[in-house]
């Protein structure tokens, strides 16, 4: 490969622009060429002439080398080996080199400003006396009687039994609502039945998943509610949103599946999809991924292609093409953030780790992006935003501070 295809390919993984041939053709390059004086020379070619640049730290350079193996966008390896330097070494494991990548105002390259001091390379710059540990499976389901189970406490198996529907939890943490009697949704429903409804909530630092008893899919959000039927008697199947949700729909011309949410109603016959409704985010987000759906806003109506997103815009709508993989990143277990400003990357991180999120001073302007598992601890999340040294934080219990 040449200098120059290798300066490109790098310019473009800086700028989340990479295909993912071109990404292969980058990691094998790298795996096969372990000498590292074409990578380190192309780094500091793409760099001399931004924000004053002249030439980054060893250490800078083998925090970037592990982004490009270790990014997750094309999810080739969760596990990657690492490669040998020429004198015998290993490029350093850095436990934070998780792809998150600060993109100054201008959308572009690895960090607004130069790290002058290697040690904050380190996750350890960032320390807690007591870990802010990431969420996970919580949830508490509210059944028509008003009782209420904590799903996260609760034993696996059968729950409850309402409606002919029995509410299991299983063994992976997902609530399972199934007919109780073994070919009972074999029979179509001649009579309309008391329609009696459910509520699952998943608090601040929780995610849940759960199976409708027609088959189709629901993962929540944190922060988030969703109101359903045991059952789906009537002629559609409505649900009502408030959080964020992906859907999956299983398939039934003859009923209708409906999303309620503050502004709209998302309907669809079988299809996967994700809403955003929280109300710190602005309007309401539909996103479709797979098949078609109607969204009907007051008096209008869309129709969404894959790929497109809906929101409303003032009075009118706002349909653009969105980046599919961004917005489900979190039902895939990790934080993708591309251009992102920093007020909503700490609202993302305020919902999953349950803390209180406090601005000191003026905070820049500036974009970040990259990738990093939800499965990681505050502190690591923390330390890889801070080496932009675009911002800084203060941790004063749950309390985060944002400062320049």
């Amino acid at each position: 490969m040449s200098q120059e295809k290798l300066e490109q390919l790098l310019k473009q993984f800086a700028e989340n622009s990479i295909s993912r041939e071109d990404y292969v053709r980058l990691l094998d390059y790298i795996q096969k060429n372990p000498q590292e004086g074409e990578l380190t020379t192309a780094i500091d070619e793409l760099f001399q002439n931004v924000n004053g640049h002249n030439f980054l730290h060893p250490e800078e350079k083998q925090l970037i080398y592990q982004n490009i193996i270790n990014d997750r966008r094309f999810s080739l390896n969760e596990e990657v080996s690492l490669t040998p330097l020429r004198n015998g070494g290993k490029w350093k494991p850095f436990l934070i080199a998780a792809s998150i990548l600060g993109i100054i105002s201008t959308g572009l390259y690895f960090y607004t400003n130069r790290i002058t001091n290697p040690e904050i390379v380190n996750q350890k710059d960032i320390l807690l006396e007591k870990p802010i540990l990431p969420g996970g499976d919580k949830a508490v389901l509210t059944l028509s009687d008003g009782s209420r189970i904590i799903l996260d406490n609760a034993r696996n198996g059968i729950l409850a039994k309402q409606a002919g529907v029995s509410i299991q939890k299983t063994s992976d943490g997902m609530l399972l609502y199934s007919f109780a009697n073994a070919g009972q949704e074999n029979f179509p429903l001649t009579e309309e039945v008391k329609i009696v409804y459910n509520k699952i909530e998943t608090p601040v630092g929780g995610k849940y998943q759960l199976n409708l008893p027609d088959g189709s899919k629901v993962w929540l959000n944190a922060s988030s509610t969703l109101r359903f039927p045991a059952l789906f008697s009537g002629k559609t199947r409505e649900v009502e949103l408030t959080g964020e949700a992906f859907f999956e729909v299983a398939k039934n011309k003859s009923k209708p599946f409906k999303v309620i949410t503050n502004d709209q109603i998302v309907e669809v016959l079988g299809t996967r999809f994700n809403i955003n409704s929280y109300a710190d985010e602005g309007p309401v987000k539909t996103t479709l991924i797979e098949g078609s759906v109607k969204i009907i806003y007051k008096d209008q109506v869309v129709l969404l292609t894959p790929g497109q997103q809906f929101s409303r815009q003032n009075q009118g709508v706002n349909l653009v093409v969105a980046d599919t993989e961004e917005v489900t990143a979190w039902k895939n277990g990790y934080f993708l953030f591309k251009n992102e400003n920093i007020q909503s990357i700490m609202r993302k991180l305020s919902r999953w780790y349950n803390v209180e999120v406090t601005y000191k001073g003026d905070i820049p302007g500036v974009g970040f992006g990259g990738n990093i598992s939800r499965s990681k601890d505050i502190a690591e999340v923390l330390s890889v935003l801070q080496l932009t040294n675009a911002v800084h934080f203060k941790i004063e219990g749950r309390r985060i501070t944002v400062m320049q």
